[in-house]
């Protein structure tokens, strides 16, 4: 699914998924690159962004879970992407209880 070599996605994982193992985080690569859109630093964006294709972080962005974006992140990426013109973007996913 991803490019990121090894290294650099257990770096990216033990970093923004802290909560998991390295090894356990970096076995998620869409949520671990969600993760890095959301709240990552500028050279850990710029690095994801250098080694993964837009293709994957379009398809990332559109199938994210609710909670995984903050309004911010969700517009910047949206915008940064081509998903949508300005004032365009779609509302955040919500959660639905059934």
């Amino acid at each position: 699914m991803s490019a990121l070599n090894k290294q650099t996605l257990q770096a990216l994982a033990s970093k923004y998924i802290w909560w998991k193992s390295a090894s356990e985080a970096a076995s998620m690569p869409e949520r671990l690159i969600a993760q890095v859109m959301n709240i990552g630093d500028y050279a850990d964006v710029e690095l994801l962004t250098a080694q993964i294709d837009q293709t994957v972080l379009r398809d990332v962005l559109l199938h994210a879970q609710a909670g995984q974006f903050n309004e911010r992140s969700w517009a910047y990426w949206h915008y940064r992407l081509g998903i949508c013109e300005q004032g365009q973007v779609p509302a955040l996913p919500v959660r639905k209880f059934v």
